[in-house]
């Protein structure tokens, strides 16, 4: 017995009821059948090969969606030619499958891309520490999110095409032709500019992704880098949210530009009765058994002199900006503790010599000493 005739004998027992709503009726059947099969088929799969094959469980997670409306599709695209349907049915429903075979195809891209991408980024998983991961997981990132955004664009636009009435709207998408492809051009602007700082971004990268940087006198790190803006972790946990275009623009600060390592500044003030070359093998001995330094850059030098103290900086390295900070904490408090225990002469004073002023019987008439007296005092 063929199709048509079981059809035609489904018909005739079912004649009181009405032949849309048995076509309508078919047709969620087959969905519902599709997803059962598809549910079935997974679950076998899984069972059978899931413990040997990690990345069979992997793939079918990730393409369950787009999987589900293909079997949709195709079991729609068999039951709706048969099943009895007039013309003022059957026509919304085909257009209704073509704009979602048309989604199914963009959908479909986009894992695509995802999962290639994904797949990419395995190899570089160390993105802190790595300056070639950091260049590759920002590249890729951009380019991925460029790609679903044209994704998308050629996908409505082609499902708007498929309309006689919004036509000319998917066309403008594709090329900004007459009016309507002007206004749809001017409010896109910002869109696209940000889309094309994005792709300037990914080719000459003045960031990246964890790259320290100080924007807006905010001092944090590249966290994320999506289609159209950047967010910002900063050290306080908050999250700033900054234009693609912004980096593009304006300038900013970029501490890890070319590598991770940074080296940090330790300003102090002591008296000129300091030692030296004292504090500088102190301060070499003590930046050797911290765990923060890198062992590449330790120095002190004096740097500036007032009238009442000289200032001292210590330069000391680590392998990134938050070890940077760590560190430079970490010696300012050791020095401080060894001047106060160790070098108590070299903490910062204030000198002044009184002399008796000799105007009045029983006055003490003290004064503070001419320069020239304190100077000489000084000397002795």
């Amino acid at each position: 017995m063929s199709w048509q005739a079981l059809m035609a004998d489904i018909e005739g027992m079912l004649g009181w009821i009405p032949s849309w709503f048995i076509g309508l009726t078919l047709v969620a059947g087959a969905i519902l059948l599709a997803l059962l099969v598809y549910r079935v088929a997974t679950w076998l799969l899984n069972r059978a090969f899931g413990t040997r094959l990690p990345l069979l469980s992997v793939f079918i997670e990730r393409t369950a969606g787009p999987a589900q409306m293909a079997l949709c599709l195709a079991a729609v695209a068999m039951v709706l030619p048969l099943a009895p349907l007039d013309d003022t049915i059957r026509t919304p429903l085909t257009r209704l499958f073509v704009v979602a075979f048309i989604a199914l195809i963009g959908w479909i891209s986009i894992r695509v891309v995802d999962m290639s991408a994904a797949r990419y980024l395995q190899n570089f998983r160390d993105v802190t520490e790595n300056f070639v991961a950091r260049k590759h997981v920002t590249q890729v990132r951009v380019f991925k999110r460029v790609t679903d955004t044209i994704i998308v664009i050629i996908t409505v636009s082609a499902a708007l095409m498929t309309f006689d009435s919004v036509k000319q709207y998917g066309v403008s998408l594709f090329a900004s032709a007459g009016a309507a492809g002007i206004i749809v051009g001017l409010a896109a602007r910002p869109l696209l500019s940000n889309l094309i700082a994005g792709l300037q971004i990914a080719i000459t990268q003045p960031i990246r992704i964890e790259d320290a940087v100080i924007i807006e006198n905010e001092w944090g790190w590249i966290e994320d880098i999506a289609s159209t803006y950047v967010v910002i972790r900063l050290w306080d946990w908050r999250r700033m949210v900054v234009p693609l275009s912004y980096f593009i623009e304006k300038p900013f600060q970029n501490w890890t530009r070319d590598t991770a390592s940074l080296i940090g500044v330790v300003a102090l003030h002591v008296d000129y009765r300091a030692d030296v070359p004292r504090i500088r093998r102190w301060l070499e001995e003590a930046v050797k058994q911290s765990k923060l330094w890198d062992g590449e850059v330790v120095n002190l030098q004096v740097i500036d002199a007032d009238s009442r103290t000289i200032e001292l900086r210590a330069l000391v390295s680590a392998r990134n900006a938050p070890q940077s900070w760590d560190l430079r904490c970490e010696i300012r408090e050791k020095l401080i503790a060894f001047i106060r225990d160790e070098m108590p002469e070299a903490l910062p004073r204030d000198r002044a010599i009184l002399i008796p002023s000799g105007d009045g019987e029983g006055d003490l008439g003290l004064r503070p000493a001419p320069p020239e007296k304190i100077r000489a005092s000084a000397s002795h």
